[in-house]
């Protein structure tokens, strides 16, 4: 793994963990858009992935499925989980500071942006 794999690994773990903590985005709508478009990761190996670093309780039996087939990166969850843990706190500590209306909105916007991209990219 290069230093700039590692450092790309480690922003999309704090984006995703704040904007997990901001707004309750759940962190996969973050995590495997990012892996597929900064990392050139295919999506099944970017949903094993990200699932893997939700693993207890969540994705543990999700996370094996895709790992038996080979399309998990453990390493690159490993990662990404411990830069969400703490993009998550900085986050979360943020939303309680933003009126709710504004808050909405910026939910909003963040899934038409993701959405977008997804739908009309190659």
């Amino acid at each position: 793994m290069t230093a700039t794999t590692f450092i790309i690994l480690v922003l999309i773990g704090l984006f995703a963990g704040v904007f997990s903590g901001l707004i309750g985005l759940g962190g996969g709508l973050i995590i495997i858009p990012a892996l597929i478009y900064l990392l050139h990761m295919d999506q099944y190996t970017a949903q094993g992935t990200s699932l893997a670093i939700m693993l207890p309780p969540i994705g543990l039996m999700a996370a094996y499925n895709y790992y038996k087939v080979g399309a998990l990166n453990l390493k690159y969850a490993l990662i990404i989980a411990a830069a969400f843990f703490i993009g998550g706190y900085f986050g979360s500590k943020y939303a309680v500071t933003i009126p709710v209306d504004i808050l909405r909105k910026i939910f909003a916007i963040t899934l038409l942006i993701v959405a977008f991209r997804m739908l009309w990219s190659k």
